[in-house]
């Protein structure tokens, strides 16, 4: 066995400091989910009753899979599709990664150009959104209005439209009152003019150019922090990183100073919180796949940033941090998130479960309605949109980073002479495939892609690499390779390890698959529904992604030599080349193996299986 040629990836454990890796893992598991699916999933499944899931998912699915991916990255300084080396008949679970990792790329980057969309258009001294202007039709409203109702005429209850009790100046009887369906002017603005939005996925209708050139720009921005590999990368999330926790700050201290901010807190996780909730199957699968996906584990990033680690680099404490951090970053975002919603709800004299909606609604029309409430709104919206745009671009970058680093794997000598023309090539592509969802019908494109691709292929490839890594290639033997990283541990320390990896953390996995299977519904936008060849499509994106797994399986096999059964067996076992990136690394002994008869035979067995002797 010889280590991988140098000139083949000279940035392999070469972070430029340990901040840069700390803050780029923090910037891609942090992301726009933090601020609008945790809050909105937590009022709606018991309040603070919901951190109690939450917490547990956290600690049976969420860490062990994420502090595994971190340490197989580290550990071979390989990208998503080669460090399946440890085990060539699941490679294609890595292409699947990378191919998921594609489809959100194109979709994530559509969701910030709509923050860069509402960013430029908070430059205006009144915000278009603020009212019902030109653009809005009769429907809309910043308060509710009153349809009909019951009032008192010469002694009688009669029940009358309100335009004849106004007219009459007669007074509705309390409790009597129906209201007319209204829409907020935000909600208006998002559809009618920042989406031009058709009538349903069968009308594509045309490319609404200014969320084109929002788009350009957008990819514009994350080729140039990317055009230098994981080091240019790795300065500019500094930036991107830690400054939306600066504003989330602003946000809270301002929005706790408003009129009913304390509705929105009592409703976000307070007496108001509901443990009954707790009864219910949906809550606990509603904490898993926001932990789940809120780390961004089985999308191949996390090990692809890893793999630029030192060998020693202690990744145990790295995912405690970067886990603990993304968690706490959700719970303080609910805070300040739902202090200003609470005072959205006071203003309109409506529920706080009214004004808030999930996924797009909520970021797009909900937050945009309240900002525009509030003195200084121009500011305040730039402010706001400025930290979804910081969110979604670190998170950008690292699935970007993603892709090139599968690139750089596999053609390692093209990458280092064509790094800047291959990562812009990646960039623009990805630009062109994205335009459809920045048609008239792109919204139901975005929505589309992120109910298929972000659901059960991320699911079916993180059961089968932790099958794959703790059953096949060995559970212990993984854990001999993180003690070649970061010492020997006791066996204390290791024993909640084991208990998630050879048990709690698959079969949860697979509850949460088999649950979503057996729940499924098709794709709704609002109360829009999907074609059939919409639905169609969609599972076609989800087979097109996780089919590589058994054609990998079947080309390793073929390729392998002997009857079936050998053939199977030699793809269950560690490539040749499997093994730490240096040589140093490689024929490091194990201090905790190593007994006196090897070391007077001069053997060191490796943490692959592999013996080698010494010169």
């Amino acid at each position: 066995m010889t280590a991988p040629d140098s000139d083949e990836n000279l940035e392999r454990g070469n972070w430029s400091s340990k901040g840069d890796y700390l803050l780029s893992m923090v910037g891609y598991a942090v992301g726009l989910g933090n601020v609008w699916r945790f809050p909105y999933l937590t009022y709606q499944n018991g309040g603070g009753a919901f951190l109690i899931p939450y917490t547990l998912m956290l600690a049976l699915a969420g860490l062990p899979l994420f502090f595994m991916e971190c340490s197989l990255g580290q550990f071979a300084s390989l990208g998503p599709i080669s460090v399946w080396r440890i085990l060539p008949l699941f490679q294609g679970v890595g292409i699947t990664m990378v191919i998921i990792s594609t489809f959100v790329a194109i979709y994530y980057n559509v969701i910030i150009a709509y923050a860069l969309y509402y960013l430029f258009a908070s430059f205006q001294r009144v915000l278009p959104w603020s009212d019902c202007f030109s653009w809005a039709d009769e429907f809309c409203s910043k308060t509710r209005l009153v349809s009909d109702c019951n009032a008192t005429l010469d002694g009688e209850i009669i029940h009358a439209n309100y335009s004849f009790i106004t007219s009459n100046n007669l007074t509705c009887i309390n409790g009597t009152m129906n209201y007319k369906t209204v829409q907020f002017p935000s909600e208006q603005y998002w559809n009618k003019v920042a989406l031009q939005r058709s009538s349903g996925l069968d009308e594509t209708g045309n490319i609404v150019w200014y969320l084109a050139l929002c788009l350009l720009l957008s990819w514009m921005i994350v080729g140039a922090a990317l055009f230098k590999g994981i080091k240019s990368s790795g300065k500019v999330v500094y930036f991107t990183a830690l400054f939306p926790y600066v504003i989330l700050l602003i946000l809270l201290v301002r929005g706790a100073t408003l009129e009913g901010a304390l509705d929105g807190i009592e409703y976000y996780i307070g007496r108001q919180s509901n443990i009954t909730k707790l009864m219910e199957a949906e809550v606990w699968k509603d904490a898993a796949t926001q932990i789940f996906y809120s780390l961004s584990v089985a999308w191949g990033g996390l090990v692809a940033l890893s793999s630029y680690n030192k060998f020693h680099n202690n990744c145990y404490s790295d995912a405690i941090l970067v886990c603990v951090t993304n968690c706490v970053t959700s719970v303080f975002a609910g805070f300040a998130i739902f202090s200003i919603l609470g005072h959205m709800a006071f203003v309109s004299e409506r529920p706080v479960s009214e004004v808030v909606d999930s996924g797009f609604d909520l970021a797009f029309v909900a937050y945009p309605e309240a900002l525009s409430r509030l003195p200084v709104s121009p500011l305040w919206s730039f402010l706001f949109f400025f930290m979804l745009l910081l969110l979604g671009l670190d998170s950008q970058f690292a699935t970007i980073e993603t892709l090139t680093t599968t690139i750089q794997d596999i053609y390692p000598k093209v990458m280092k002479k064509l790094r800047i023309p291959i990562t812009l090539g990646v960039c623009i592509l990805l630009f062109f495939l994205g335009l459809i969802c920045v048609t008239q019908a792109g919204i139901y494109w975005v929505n589309l892609i992120d109910h298929f691709c972000a659901g059960w292929g991320i699911l079916i490839a993180a059961v089968l690499e932790i099958i794959g890594i703790i059953y096949i290639y060995g559970g212990n033997r993984f854990i001999e390779d993180i003690e070649m990283m970061i010492g020997k541990k006791s066996r204390l320390f290791w024993l909640w390890w084991r208990m998630c990896w050879f048990f709690i953390t698959p079969v949860l996995l697979m509850a949460i698959l088999v649950w979503s299977l057996v729940t499924f519904s098709p794709p709704t936008y609002g109360s829009v529904l999907y074609p059939a060849w919409g639905t169609a499509v969609g599972w076609c994106m989800i087979i097109f992604c996780v089919i590589w797994i058994p054609i990998a399986a079947i080309l390793k096999i073929v390729k392998a030599e002997g009857n079936l059964c050998q053939r199977i067996v030699s793809c269950c076992r560690p490539a040749a080349n499997w093994g730490p990136y240096l040589e140093c690394n490689r024929g490091e002994r194990y201090s905790h193996v190593v007994d006196s008869k090897k070391e007077k035979e001069h053997e060191i067995p490796t943490v692959s299986g592999f013996v080698y002797t010494q010169q």
